[in-house]
């Protein structure tokens, strides 16, 4: 599967007064990465790479297909947080599978937590790229005094 259907959190408000927040995102290529360095646009300010290889990747959003630099560019700011963590988790190679962020409820350690049952060096945290909920256990691995 090279394309994953995805749902906006706010979505993209056109002037006809609808909102569309269905979309496709596709697997990203070498060239999807390296092409928008070369653009004038990310020379003169590299905050703009991501919109560009946002652009390239999103194939479809409501109506829209294909997505330009300019559509994208008038979502609010926690859909374009939501594509961009759309995007690393697709491409992340690490991750054999994959699926579109959601928000999801605290895991056994944080209720065990909670409760007492685990001991204080297990943690439960959120990666910050893809939004994974991790157990940590922070006394595994520690070197001896």
């Amino acid at each position: 599967m090279n394309e994953l259907p995805f749902m906006l959190p706010v979505g993209l408000f056109t002037s006809d007064g609808q909102v569309h927040r269905s979309g496709v995102m596709r697997l990203a290529t070498a060239l999807d990465e390296i092409e928008p360095l070369g653009d004038p646009r990310v020379q003169r300010n590299e905050a703009y790479y991501p919109l560009l290889l946002l652009a390239r990747v999103v194939t479809r959003l409501g109506p829209f297909a294909p997505v330009t630099p300019d559509i994208l560019g008038v979502l609010p700011a926690a859909d374009f947080a939501y594509l961009q963590t759309l995007y690393s988790q697709m491409n992340t190679a690490q991750a054999p599978t994959w699926s579109a962020p959601t928000q999801t409820a605290p895991g056994p350690a944080a209720a065990a937590q909670a409760t007492g049952a685990f001991p204080d060096d297990l943690i439960e945290t959120e990666c910050p790229h893809c939004g994974a909920l991790l157990e940590l256990d922070l006394g595994a691995g520690s070197v001896p005094a």
